[in-house]
């Protein structure tokens, strides 16, 4: 019997995850310059954490990009 896909613990890291761990929350809110080192640890306010998508390119883009290459 073989294990199931969702199971496996190869590149389990590298998938995206819906929840942030503390550490990575005030990482973000410290970039974001919401949160600083006096600021109490518990009840961070949330932080968007989005999957990020390949967009479609747009046709002025792949216009620019034929007229590069037929140079």
């Amino acid at each position: 019997m073989s294990i199931d896909r969702s199971l496996r613990v190869k590149d389990a890291l590298r998938r995206h995850r819906n929840v942030l761990t503390r550490a990575e929350r005030i990482q973000r809110l410290e970039e974001k310059g919401r949160w600083s080192k006096e600021d109490p640890v518990l009840g961070l306010p949330k932080v968007l954490h989005r999957k990020e998508r390949a967009g479609k390119k747009s046709k002025a883009a792949e216009k620019t990009k034929e007229g590069e290459q037929e140079e």
